[in-house]
């Protein structure tokens, strides 16, 4: 398959960092890498452009990573509970998606957040204390504790064995 020649703008997890001239897939460059601004095509006419703009591209992700990284230090360690309706058996009427979970940081003051960032293998089916990854930057994640219960006090029931257990 034909891959496409690009020049990373910002770093990009298992992908590379800024400045990296890296292949990929066509789509992804055309779908996703431009038109997010995240990458350049790889020609000279770029490569000449981004070469003379590459202290302020690296300045400006320096000061973000920096704002994200005060952030994380802030809110580092935070948790938050989630109300649902479950079984008996403890099995969610629906789910939990990262999209509530974005909602409820930004709730919490995280306004940055969306549900992109939230990285979730699968929704959530079952009551329980969950540890999240939630990015901030592409360099910069912090752990979040997620109590999902059927009432308030359970969940910081459950909160406090997580707690004595860590």
């Amino acid at each position: 398959m034909e891959r496409v020649k690009v020049i990373l703008l910002q770093r990009v997890a298992k992908l590379g960092t800024i400045g990296d001239v890296v292949h990929v897939k066509p789509g992804f460059a055309r779908n996703y890498l431009l038109p997010r601004k995240i990458a350049l095509r790889a020609t000279n006419e770029n490569k000449k452009i981004f070469e003379e703009k590459r202290s302020q591209i690296e300045a400006a992700n320096a000061d973000s990573r920096a704002e994200a990284q005060k952030i994380a230090d802030g809110i580092q360690g935070l948790c938050i509970t989630m109300v649902r309706q479950a079984s008996e058996k403890g099995h969610l009427y629906g789910s939990v998606t990262a999209r509530e979970i974005a909602i409820v940081l930004k709730a919490r003051g995280l306004q940055s957040v969306a549900a992109g960032n939230i990285n979730l293998q699968a929704p959530i089916k079952e009551l329980g204390v969950y540890d999240l990854s939630v990015d901030l930057h592409p360099e910069v994640a912090i752990q979040v504790k997620l109590s999902i219960a059927k009432t308030e006090e359970e969940a910081l029931g459950q909160m406090a064995v997580a707690s004595s257990v860590a």
